[in-house]
């Protein structure tokens, strides 16, 4: 009796996983622990960094060199991931992990001895093209190698590792603001600090296989890039790139899930740029003493929320679907944003509102592309595919904060202009509806 009750109770869902599996997570994980400690990094120490490295003439107009540095780190992060999800299906994609680690740790630190506006913008144009080809080779290996039954849970792990990252900034930031060990120059620790453990993700990295799925298909000149198109046996590679808009399939999916990406960066860059900045000024408005340091506090409680989402999205997937996640995701992003910029008056009520937003905005919103979209290509244009879908969109995004001030002035404040870019999650209710739901179906090949 016993023997048959066990034969028919199901197995964890991490039965299974061998050390290989748990590897290929902690290395992608902890290279992703470092992109979102490095992209909130720029953002806190932003202002002190201009101190150092503009004129007294240039700063008085701050926000125009701080829109273009964002701006510029966000084009470089954007055009990095294209290339580098394109080079890891030609070239493999633990060798263009590797080289996207190295060459963040080394810009990165490199950053730290910035001494004009013009260095600064050109280490951070750098730093963002190694950081934009961590992500999409990460998530291409980890989905090519973990089981079905555990893929959508290993890739919600491995996007904590962006909100672990900006959690520590957040965390390490607000020590560093505290103490100001170098004075007015202390925001180059910032960059020292992230950059030196990144080093150590080259050291696990090299006891990671490479993914062979990838090599078998490449091997085997599958070259079609969805389950709906057979493979050739041609002896000449097609582009990757080109093939997603070449085939009718491959071409629907990439339009359909780049508009979707676009929903969640532009939601998510208005919501989460200008939260710290609306928290203050509700903190003043209040009289609380010490009103600024609200705008830290509420970035930590609002990835704080982000966190908690990555880590329960693949179970809450793999229950419901990954087309009602997204519908689900989006319209908890517009509700909870509404309440968020148009109900929200003290810094009480944004210290419960803000961790449920980051859930949806910041964790829902962006969990979903590291486990959907590789559900959707076959192996030989998987990396490619989700780059475009997380990257494309960046390179639409990077104007924004270039243009933050004007877009503020012209809806009249802060939380008009939030509401009103809010309204790009609509959007996200009706797309999902035209992409075929691939829960439990496995990846094609």
């Amino acid at each position: 009796m016993k023997t048959q009750v066990l034969a028919l109770t199901p197995a964890p869902w991490y039965a299974g996983l061998t050390p290989m599996h748990w590897r290929v997570l902690l290395s992608c994980f902890l290279g992703w622990v470092f992109d979102g400690y490095e992209a909130l990094a720029l953002v806190v120490v932003l202002f002190p960094a201009l101190h150092s490295v503009l004129s007294a003439e240039q700063m008085a107009s701050p926000s125009v060199y701080a829109g273009i540095v964002i701006g510029i780190t966000l084009l470089g992060w954007g055009i990095g991931g294209m290339v580098g999800g394109i080079m890891a299906d030609y070239i493999g994609r633990k060798k263009m992990m590797l080289w996207s680690v190295f060459l963040y740790a080394l810009f990165s630190g490199l950053t730290a001895f910035s001494q004009t506006f013009v260095q600064l913008c050109i280490l951070r144009f750098i730093t963002g093209l190694a950081m934009g080809s961590e992500w999409s080779t990460g998530i291409s290996l980890l989905a090519e190698t973990w089981p079905e039954k555990a893929r959508a849970k290993g890739a919600g792990f491995l996007q904590s590792g962006f909100g672990w990252g900006t959690l520590a900034a957040a965390v390490i930031w607000y020590a560093l603001s505290s103490t100001n060990p170098l004075g007015s120059e202390t925001w180059r620790l910032m960059f020292a600090v992230g950059a030196l453990p990144a080093f150590f993700v080259l050291y696990i990295r090299r006891g990671v296989d490479e993914s062979a799925k990838w090599k078998q298909a490449v091997l085997e000149k599958r070259w079609g890039a969805t389950s709906t198109v057979k493979g050739t046996t041609s002896t000449k590679r097609p582009f990757t790139l080109s093939q997603l808009f070449s085939e009718p399939e491959a071409r629907r999916r990439t339009l359909l899930t780049f508009v979707l990406s676009v929903v969640t960066t532009v939601g998510w860059w208005a919501i989460s740029s200008w939260l710290p900045t609306y928290t203050v000024a509700i903190a003043k408005a209040q009289g609380i003493a010490d009103a600024v340091a609200w705008g830290s506090k509420i970035t930590i409680y609002y990835t704080a929320g982000a966190i908690a989402a990555y880590m329960v999205a693949g179970f809450i997937v793999d229950t419901i679907g990954r087309r009602w996640f997204l519908f689900l995701t989006f319209l908890g992003s517009f509700i909870t944003t509404y309440i968020t910029y148009a109900m929200t008056t003290t810094v009480q009520e944004m210290s419960v509102i803000a961790p449920i937003n980051g859930f949806f905005t910041l964790g829902c919103a962006y969990v979903w592309m590291a486990i959907y979209p590789a559900e959707l290509f076959t192996s030989t244009v998987r990396s490619t595919a989700v780059s475009f879908v997380f990257n494309a969109a960046r390179m639409v995004a990077w104007v924004f904060p270039i243009i933050a001030g004007s877009m503020i002035k012209s809806f009249g404040g802060v939380a008009n202009a939030a509401l009103t870019l809010s309204l790009v999650y609509l959007l996200g209710l009706v797309v999902p509806w035209f992409l075929p739901e691939t829960t439990g179906r496995g990846m094609p090949d």
